[in-house]
């Protein structure tokens, strides 16, 4: 019986060691281990020597509104690493929160530097949220907050709710394309929270446009203002508002009536 007993000992498994499946798998786990913490180390030192520094950034064209100077001083706040381990997605981002700058591309310029591609606004109008907070649009119709510059010939005003300001530069050229038979232009267009239209042309009249409708749209009411325009200020004179929310007419308010000057006495003649 201790015999037997003893045989059925030597049978039973020897534990960890006796299981070389599971040796193998633990090993290469810590293979795997190592050799990322080695990586992860020489990075480090990688980064940390002064091999391949970086000492240029080179512009691929001027910009026109932002300056070498805020260029060069996000370069040297945010750039980190050498030319292998820069972050590329860093410093475009970097540049993209710089006033005037719509879109940024970086990339590597070997053996020492980056090039630098910058996209700029292309202001096309004035921007007054709601709220009272004023901004740029640019041509894309999109909203981006700039200092505008003095050199910058007079901008139209646009208002409205966020996330209008694309559609409103669309009806703002398709307003003009309206007026060009009178020779007048959109200065100012206001969309009210309520989907409600105002403008205001370069001779200083308002128009109420109102709410657009499949039946009586827009440009249908500034087409029939534009038809009568001129007929009603030479019989009536200037109109400081004209309220186009009627289906088939309008309504004037403010008129300032035109004063003709005296015509002269005609001559007789002599005897």
């Amino acid at each position: 019986m201790a015999k037997a007993r003893a045989n059925t000992r030597n049978a039973e498994p020897g534990g960890l060691w006796h299981q070389p499946t599971l040796l193998n798998l633990l090993a290469d786990v810590l293979i795997v281990l190592g050799i990322a913490g080695l990586a992860w180390a020489a990075l480090t030192v990688l980064q940390r020597l002064p091999l391949f520094p970086l000492r240029e950034v080179v512009l691929a064209e001027k910009p026109q509104r932002v300056s070498t100077e805020q260029i060069a001083h996000v370069a040297r706040t945010t750039v980190a690493g050498n030319f292998f381990t820069v972050d590329l997605e860093t410093a475009r981002t970097a540049i993209e929160k710089l006033p005037w700058v719509r879109s940024a591309a970086v990339r590597r310029l070997w053996p020492d530097g980056l090039s630098l591609t910058v996209e700029e606004h292309e202001a096309v109008a004035q921007w007054r949220h709601l709220n009272g907070d004023h901004a740029l649009v640019n041509k894309q119709g999109e909203v981006f907050v700039a200092d505008l510059p003095e050199d910058v010939p007079a901008l139209p005003r646009f208002s409205g709710p966020e996330g209008t300001a694309a559609e409103i530069l669309a009806r703002h050229d398709e307003f003009n394309r309206a007026l060009a038979s009178i020779g007048r232009s959109v200065t100012t267009v206001g969309l009210s929270p309520r989907r409600a239209w105002r403008l205001r042309l370069d001779d200083g009249i308002a128009i109420e446009l109102g709410r657009d409708e499949e039946r009586h749209p827009l440009t249908e009411r500034l087409t029939r203002f534009a038809a009568h325009y001129d007929s009603v200020k030479l019989r009536l004179g200037t109109a400081r508002v004209a309220d186009m929310r009627y289906p088939n007419g309008f309504a004037l308010a403010g008129i300032e009536r035109t004063t003709l000057p005296p015509q002269p006495a005609a001559a007789g003649r002599k005897s």
